[in-house]
């Protein structure tokens, strides 16, 4: 597989004294360098090229100024950063997080302007409302990129995505290199981080699409309303030129309403909405449903399970309706894709039981899932379970609490505590399962064991989740990462254990 290229063939054509009057800066520090044409723009001194400017930003442990000599050896011209240094020029500015979009944007010539950018923000569906999208666009007849959190795919490869939404000077070279390789529409994920931090300024989105909020990241924006607002930032009118928002919860409503943009309302759960579904029906091969938008209807069968699919393929039909694309040809495309990895993801070696992994890792996201593989089986429902560590204390609790309350049997184990304590974070999601008092609540530390036991526990016409990690194949513990596929640990617990 072919892995794809995040910098444009084209080159860009700025020097250092436009980039110097760009930023309002003092062209003067440059001395003779003025003359130098920049290469680009690049914020992990690891990565720089000879003629990059390197962004030395603050961060959560270290701060980039700290690595301007190695950006230097590997050939950087200049550094933008709210700290001086004697290493390189340096334009000094109060917030270079907020102006970096702006500036990668303008040395990559605004690709965005050149792209018909689909983003995809909430707090659960992203992903396959994303993976949705670039299959319409593509059944379209658009030529199309896709980032995701999963994966940067364009048409000259594919490579495995660091963050859901890359640091701007990352998406600004990659749509730029997409405008290079005749990309017509990129459907890309923009999460709350993602736009606190700035990451998408610089980028403008055809359509912005509003999937769901629910808690979660309040480690790091403190509160629903904050988490909110960094949503909503994707919706400004300079931000995108059209909105398709799922009014399901309060927080989509508001959202509508605070709009100015042109956009379109869609539910699955009956509220009043310019798109919606009814009559839906989900099993063990496929979702089906009735979308209608005004006099518009069709029948559509999805391959991807889960009655919650049916909200991510009404995102994607809102966004693309809006966003003028031929939705019956599009609709083929959406109808076609059978899985985003990590995503509800069957593992199937022939046993008697339904066996799955999937990202769900929130209360919200469990309140959708759980139903469905209610409505499967009349078996027992086990789940593998766990806690990630440096993420909201707060959210534990309740994940337990939920899965408690749905699952037969809750099998707690690690999933990464990072620097936390392991110890307390099992402890505070098993807390949360039994508070529902319905479940058997097992601790089991160890991640390949608990799932060995939750399929060794397993009887014909149960259901096996793995949940939590979805496609992640790392696992930190204390800053050391251990490869760790919940899928391939699944299949071969089956292929050893399942009866």
């Amino acid at each position: 597989m072919r892995t794809v290229s995040n910098r444009p063939s084209r080159q860009p054509k700025w020097s250092l004294e436009a980039v110097a009057e760009y930023l309002g800066a003092d062209s003067e520090l440059l001395h003779e360098q003025g003359t130098l044409v920049v290469a680009g723009v690049c914020q992990d001194s690891r990565q720089v090229r000879p003629g990059d400017i390197y962004a030395a930003l603050p961060g959560t442990e270290h701060h980039g100024g700290e690595f301007v000599a190695e950006a230097a050896q590997r050939g950087a011209v200049a550094v933008v950063s709210d700290r001086p240094t004697e290493i390189l020029p340096a334009f000094v500015v109060k917030n270079p997080r907020k102006i970096l979009g702006p500036l990668a944007a303008w040395i990559y010539g605004d690709p965005s302007t050149s792209l018909d950018v689909y983003g995809v923000t909430g707090t659960n569906g992203k992903t396959s409302t994303t993976f949705m999208l670039e299959a319409g666009l593509a059944a379209a007849g658009l030529r199309t990129g896709i980032i995701s959190g999963i994966c940067v795919r364009g048409p000259d490869g594919v490579s495995e995505a660091e963050r859901t939404t890359p640091e701007a000077c990352t998406l600004q070279r990659t749509l730029s290199a997409f405008v290079d390789n005749r990309v017509d529409a990129v459907a890309m994920e923009a999460s709350s981080h993602g736009l606190a931090l700035h990451r998408v300024n610089g980028t403008f989105f055809r359509v912005a699409a509003f999937t769901n909020l629910s808690r979660d990241h309040l480690d790091f924006h403190k509160t629903m309303a904050s988490y909110f607002d960094s949503k909503a930032q994707l919706f400004l009118p300079e931000r995108c030129a059209r909105a398709a928002i799922s009014v399901d919860d309060q927080y989509g409503k508001a959202l509508a309403e605070r709009v100015t943009v042109p956009r379109l309302t869609f539910s699955s759960l009956g509220a009043s909405a310019d798109v919606t579904a009814t009559d839906i029906e989900a099993d063990q091969t496929g979702t089906s449903f009735v979308a209608r938008h005004g006099s518009w209807e069709r029948k559509i069968r999805l391959r991807l399970l889960g009655c919650h699919q049916v909200d991510n393929a009404l995102a994607a039909i809102a966004a693309l309706r809006i966003g003028g694309v031929d939705i019956a040809a599009a609709l083929d495309g959406i109808e076609n894709l059978d899985t985003v990895p990590g995503r509800l993801e069957n593992v199937e070696i022939g046993q008697n039981f339904l066996a799955f992994v999937d990202y769900v890792h929130n209360a919200g996201a469990q309140l959708r899932l759980f139903p469905y593989l209610r409505s499967l089986s009349k078996g027992k429902i086990i789940v593998v379970i766990g806690a990630t560590g440096g993420r909201d204390p707060g959210k534990r609790e309740p994940l337990g609490r939920t899965a408690g309350s749905h699952a037969d049997v809750v099998v707690v184990t690690d999933e990464g505590p990072y620097h936390d304590d392991a110890t307390a974070l099992r402890n505070d999601v098993a807390a949360g399962a039994r508070l529902a008092n319905h479940a058997e609540v097992l601790i089991i530390p160890n991640r390949s064991d608990a799932i060995r036991t939750a399929v060794c526990l397993a009887k014909a016409g149960d259901i096996v989740v793995v949940a939590g990690r979805g496609n992640d194949h790392v696992m930190n513990y204390d800053g050391t990462e251990i490869v760790f596929d919940d899928r391939q640990v699944l299949e071969r617990a089956l292929v050893k254990y399942a009866k």
